[in-house]
């Protein structure tokens, strides 16, 4: 037994070798047809040297040759797996017909090796889904292979059950066990190779397992009671009958015996499966299979005691059924059948039933694991889909699974609930863009919008503000702070939408009222951000750039708050970028010093003030725009006025992004100086 255990583990360490290295050749490979023909051909020559390099145990040969075509159609390709059975299969025929190897049960094993071919490809294209089988799973489909060749050995053999039965009951548990084994450490190794290993000790909560997983444990729980329950039950009824039958034999052949031996006939005409042995009171065997032979003192008390009765014991130390009959007062009839005779037929019916009852279960398995895979939990992944792409923002997904009435029901129930809630969506979607339309008014009408003043012959102003949402951060300014003293003011709050919306109009109002209160810009600047860090709980900030201009003698001081940099054009010169002293954003931190600079404006002097939306617009590519092509639109605008330059340069930027969203808003402020104000103006 031992060595037998060695030599069958070294054979199918051999086959998960042979399965790793494979795996190996093919891992960073898609299979072609010339893989396909390759692995099966590989796996079945392995089958056919399984064949004739078996390992011996108790006069029979047994081997674990199913590997070969489960292991390439399962772990592999499922046409691999044909190739191979076909091959080990035909193989194993000719060579049982032919040349006498294993002869007996060539049919058995011939089909049950094609088989394991097809079994592979139906199971790893219908069951696995084409993918491989867990180490659990390999061990079921290898020792089921082998449990189906073991039943075709008794199918096959109807006539010969006694042979059939000792063929099947030497080799079915190691076969069996063996090509289990075979298949799961092969799973195993793959999956560690693969880094698909789960820890099958680990326990899954509930939440993690799915319905298929949970199905299968109680269909195999409940069936595998059932289908044992049923075995148990046969198995006692058959025991009984055995009994009845061997005591009915034994009585019938105990009667022949007595009379031919009163007769003195030579011939005691007993069955060939029935032993006798006629005793005299001197425990000598006068007649029987060990004639002159003396039993042991106590066996033959144990037959004085059963005189005239059955009795289960022992003759010459075999455990038999026995029945004693005294035909003289010298001499003993004790007729037998020994234990092994009594329940060979039992014991043959109870492998074939048991085998059967395998195969039962596992096509019941199977089928209804199959059929409830493809009925309920499929469909019930299809509504999975569905809702995925419900939650993910697709509303106009609408749920198809109507294989069922309750799947019907469910996907009606579904699609009218996202109906409603569409109704929902788009009555608070008109209600936010009521809300939206309404707060972008009134967000332009807060920015100044009149661009001419009445008598104005010194300056030239426009200003735009393009929000990337339907309100936005930026906003621009301009206004008189004394007489003969404008202020420009642009700015960009962080962030976008309604929140930065309502901290620009907040921003705004600090900026326009501490310019009207009088104060320099770097004053203005101070002040408006320590008003702004004061309850600034979200954290924003805001960027701005401020110049106030004297009419009256060109001079134009400014403060920059980390805004971008100002462009310039002098009359007798092109735009550049004033690359001025910056401070830290307003309301980034209380307390912040802001520099303040002047410029001379001399008549015709242009000023273009923008927020980061113009640098930093995207287009397609997800180029920047940049300031450089900014001023190369700019340098182009000499001969047009103020609105026709903003004009200008909003439509390059929309040529440029193409169809590429806005992403931030875009702000921007020119001015022309055209002449000094008189001092009576």
């Amino acid at each position: 037994m031992l060595v037998m255990i060695i030599r069958m583990s070294g054979v199918t360490a051999l086959y998960v070798v042979l399965t790793v290295l494979v795996w190996l050749w093919t891992k960073e490979k898609k299979l072609s047809a010339f893989h396909k023909i390759v692995i099966g051909i590989v796996f079945g020559i392995s089958s056919i040297l399984s064949t004739h390099f078996g390992v011996p145990f108790e006069n029979m040969i047994i081997n674990v040759r199913d590997i070969g075509p489960l292991a390439a159609g399962l772990f592999f390709s499922p046409p691999a797996g044909i190739i191979a059975g076909l091959i080990g299969g035909i193989e194993r025929y000719i060579a049982g017909t032919y040349f006498n190897v294993g002869s007996y049960t060539r049919i058995a094993c011939s089909i049950s090796t094609c088989l394991a071919g097809f079994v592979a490809f139906a199971m790893k294209k219908k069951v696995f889904n084409g993918k491989k089988p867990s180490p659990l799973y390999a061990f079921f489909m290898g020792a089921v292979m082998e449990v189906f060749h073991m039943y075709v050995v008794f199918i096959t053999h109807r006539d010969d059950m006694r042979m059939a039965f000792l063929v099947v009951s030497t080799c079915a548990i190691p076969m069996i066990v063996f090509t289990g084994i075979g298949m799961a450490v092969s799973s195993i190794f793959l999956q560690v190779l693969t880094n698909e290993w789960k820890n099958p000790f680990v326990k899954t909560d509930d939440e993690h397992m799915s319905l298929s997983q949970k199905f299968q444990r109680w269909l195999f729980l409940i069936t595998s009671i059932v289908i044992l329950g049923s075995f148990i039950f046969t198995y006692i009824l058959q025991t009984r009958s055995a009994y009845q039958n061997s005591k009915v034999t034994i009585e019938k052949n105990a009667t022949t015996i007595r009379k031919n031996y009163l007769l003195d006939r030579f011939n005691l005409e007993a069955d060939s499966t029935v032993i006798y042995e006629i005793i005299g009171t001197d425990r000598i065997v006068i007649r029987g299979k060990h004639k002159g032979d003396e039993i042991s003192a106590k066996e033959y008390e144990q037959f004085m005691r059963n005189v005239g009765k059955f009795s289960e014991g022992t003759m010459w130390g075999i455990k038999s059924l026995y029945y004693v009959d005294k035909v003289s007062e010298k001499a003993i009839i004790v007729t037998g059948m020994n234990d092994s005779e009594v329940y060979w037929y039992r014991d043959a019916e109870a492998y074939e039933i048991a085998l059967s009852d395998i195969l039962l279960f596992t096509v019941i398995y199977v089928l209804i694991a199959y059929l409830v895979n493809q009925i309920v939990v499929s469909n019930i992944w299809l509504i999975n889909k569905s809702l995925a792409k419900i939650t993910n923002g697709n509303l106009d997904e609408v749920v198809t699974v109507r294989n069922s009435s309750e799947f019907a029901s469910l996907s009606d129930d579904i699609n009218q609930t996202v109906l409603t809630l569409k109704g929902y969506i788009d009555a608070a979607e008109k209600r936010i863009e009521q809300e939206l339309i309404l707060a972008k008014t009134i967000q332009l009408s807060a920015l100044p919008q009149n661009f001419t003043f009445p008598g104005n012959v010194s300056f030239e102003i426009f200003a735009s503000m393009k929000p990337a949402k339907e309100v936005g951060g930026d906003f621009y300014d301009f206004f008189f702070v004394a007489r003969g003293k404008i202020a420009l003011v642009i700015a960009d709050v962080s962030g976008k939408g309604i929140p930065a919306a309502l901290f620009m109009m907040r921003s705004k109002t600090a900026i326009r009222s501490f310019a009207e209160s009088g104060g320099t810009p770097k004053e203005i600047l101070m002040k408006s951000n320590d008003a702004l860090c004061e309850g600034n709980d979200a954290e924003m900030f805001v960027t701005a750039w401020i110049g106030i201009v004297d009419l009256y003698t060109g001079v134009m001081t400014c403060a920059n708050a980390g805004h971008e940099y100002p462009a310039i054009m002098h009359a007798d010169g092109k735009y550049e970028l004033i690359k001025d002293a910056h401070s830290l954003p307003l309301a980034a931190m209380p307390g912040t010093k802001t520099k303040e600079y002047e410029i001379q404006l001399l008549p015709g002097d242009r000023l273009f003030v923008y927020t980061d939306g113009v640098a930093e617009a995207l287009n397609e590519d997800t180029k920047q725009y940049g300031t450089d092509r900014m001023l190369e639109v700019l340098n182009t605008t000499q001969d047009k006025n103020i609105k026709e330059t903003l004009e200008a340069v909003s439509d390059s930027l929309n040529e440029f992004k193409g169809n590429a969203d806005q992403f931030d808003d875009i702000t921007m402020l020119g001015f022309e100086f055209i002449r000094k104000r008189e001092f009576d103006e």
